[in-house]
């Protein structure tokens, strides 16, 4: 059966997620999660019964879904700025509560009554949920606020400014802040039974602080990469931590040493875990859209609820590459890799890496080498040769920086078929066509999101997650600093003639810099949407994909701003081909777009949405 046939026999039915799962939260006395995903929808799976409900969608990402203590009511976080109240007797839509101007990333139930939220608008609201009214706003946060925890009158919660800090319910006054620490502090988590605050730390450390003094009692070296979670067990207090590192690790809450290795499941999403409310087993959600489940007490793999073999995974698109032919290479959630050929009416091919699939983050493709090169979660790169619409995988590396992000494929002089390798860890590393590591590059402290390499000269730009812009040299000496953005920089492009770098970044704007001088250009504003992508159509035009499916073009000159919606999520990738660009989504899409925002061709891999 085709890609599409299976495609159009699925289309109405709810049968797993449509994207990667960001949260499975167990039900108290039940077998059952409930759970949110990167496609919106809050869903509904019974591990005894295998039946799966669709209690309905969010406008954007679903972050993250959380449970009151007797499990009748469910409150779920988006990017599309809401927090959705369902009740789980008649999986309704109860109420939505609207405030935060930017992504929710948490939200705890205090009790049937209140409910406190965290924001990347940095700031943390304390609702009446019977009103849905906000009765308290606590700033003090310098950066996004991502995790939060409750207990006794007090809020914990964590985010990017690199700092824990313990508020007051009642007052909102803060009571106590550790950091900021040298790393970022994804996840935390309250351990009542011990009164103990566990911090999950971008180095790999889980350092725990004692609620009442203050003071850490234990820094444990847990991870050998970023830990994206911690959880709690509610009955014995064990730790549980997830890690980039691939392990999903239990620590004994008496002597805080390791007590379990869980079985490996390469699906698995690590900020997704959680423990049952009664200790006794582990959830998780996939990047296939499943549900995945442990037994917490022997590490045991149990179960996988969702999958359908025909279809395996989501082909959310994360990146795009394009040649001057038509030849378009794509990876995905689905940790395939794909070519199409826009000049022809076929489906889309796809090629398994050798190794097996793994969700897959950067593409890039040299039309001169017939070379393409995907880069995925797991830390590693395959290299394929491309013949007449087929792949030939030559090599495969593993990097060892962190998920990979992006790649570009050199042809310059000096440095043919060397892949740059942009990393989670900040690095970027230079792999010959061979897949042996031949150099690597320290230029940022935060994970690579983007990097292009110029035209003509030996010399590549690079943004990153602490907000940094550079331009380098192949050597790895930094060229020049581009100053001006206050958030994650998520994407920049260089120029057709490598006169100019285009930036966009979490702080809603987009800037174009002169490459040799770093000189700020222009800078514009593109309102309260999150901006995802951006690519030049010529020297004075760009266009910038955001998280809601929308394209601007900006005439940098006048500075005329043209809108056009062209998917139901993400615009996750942009690239140039011909008198048009390349669109992708994390919706299964990719559109052929004119400079007119006109859509002239669109490709769909998948439906995302059932309604």
């Amino acid at each position: 059966m085709s890609e599409t046939q299976v495609m159009t026999k699925s289309k109405h039915v709810f049968n797993k997620h449509r994207g990667p799962v960001t949260c499975a939260t167990h039900l108290p006395t039940k077998n059952a999660v409930v759970t949110s995903g990167y496609d919106g929808a809050i869903g509904w799976f019974n591990f005894d019964t295998d039946d799966i409900k669709l209690l309905g969608y969010h406008e954007h990402l679903a972050n993250r879904i959380v449970v009151n203590s007797d499990g009748t009511r469910a409150a779920s976080c988006s990017s599309d700025y809401t927090i959705k109240i369902w009740n789980l007797s008649t999986f309704n839509l109860e109420k939505t509560l609207y405030g935060h101007s930017d992504d929710v990333e948490d939200f705890i139930f205090v009790d049937d009554h209140t409910g406190v939220s965290a924001s990347r608008d940095q700031r943390i609201l304390i609702w009446n949920l019977d009103t849905g009214a906000i009765t308290r706003v606590i700033d003090g946060h310098e950066k996004d606020v991502l995790s939060l925890a409750y207990h006794d009158g007090k809020i914990y919660s964590s985010g990017d400014d690199k700092t824990l800090r313990v508020w007051d319910l009642q007052t909102g006054n803060l009571l106590n802040m550790w950091g900021p620490f040298e790393v970022e502090t994804d996840t935390c988590a309250i351990d009542t039974n011990h009164g103990r605050v566990i911090l999950g730390c971008d180095d790999g450390c889980i350092r725990v602080f004692d609620i009442k003094d203050g003071k850490m009692i234990r820094e444990i070296a847990a991870h050998e990469s970023g830990i994206k979670k911690v959880s709690v067990s509610p009955v014995n207090g064990d730790i549980l931590s997830a890690a980039y590192d691939q392990k999903i690790l239990v620590w004994d809450a008496d002597s805080l040493s390791l007590k379990l290795n869980l079985e490996q499941n390469q699906i698995k999403w690590e900020r997704s875990l959680n423990f049952s409310s009664d200790g006794q087993k582990v959830y998780a959600g996939t990047f296939d859209g499943t549900v995945l489940c442990w037994d917490a007490i022997t590490g045991q793999f149990l179960s996988e609820i969702g999958r359908h073999e025909e279809v395996k995974g989501n082909a959310c698109f994360n990146d795009v590459a394009a040649d001057h032919e038509g030849k378009l290479a794509l990876v995905s959630d689905d940790g395939y890799m794909r070519l199409a050929d826009l000049n022809s009416g076929e489906d889309m091919a796809i090629f398994e890496p050798t190794s097996g699939r793994f969700l897959m983050n950067g593409v890039a493709m040299s039309a001169k080498y017939n070379l393409v090169v995907g880069g995925a979660h797991n830390q590693r790169i395959h290299i394929f040769k491309e013949d007449q619409g087929q792949l030939q995988q030559t090599a495969e590396a593993l990097i060892g920086e962190g998920p990979i992000n992006t790649i570009r494929i050199s042809e310059h002089q000096g440095y043919e078929q060397a892949s740059f390798v942009g990393c989670y860890s900040g690095a970027i590393v230079r792999v010959n066509e061979k897949g042996e590591i031949m150099d690597k590059l320290e230029v940022h402290d935060g994970a690579v999101k983007a990097l292009r390499l110029h035209p003509y000269q030996p010399l590549g730009v690079s943004c990153s997650a602490e907000g940094e812009l550079l331009s380098w040299n192949f050597n790895g000496e930094v060229v020049q600093q581009y100053l001006g953005h206050t958030a994650i920089i998520n994407d920049v492009d260089i120029s057709p003639s490598g006169k100019y770098a285009a930036s966009v970044s979490r702080d809603f704007s987009v800037k174009v810099f002169e490459l040799d001088t770093g000189k700020l250009l222009y800078s514009y504003n593109l309102g309260r949407k999150s901006l995802k992508s951006v690519s030049f159509i010529d020297e004075l035009t760009v266009v910038v994909g955001d998280y809601w499916g929308n394209i601007v073009k900006v005439d940098l000159e006048s500075g005329d701003i043209t809108r056009q919606t062209l998917a139901r999520n993400g615009i996750s990738s942009i690239t140039r081909y011909d008198r048009y660009f390349i669109a992708v989504s994390y919706d299964g899409s990719v559109n052929v777009v004119d400079s007119n925002l006109t859509i002239v061709k669109k490709i769909l891999a998948m439906a995302q949405r059932i309604q």
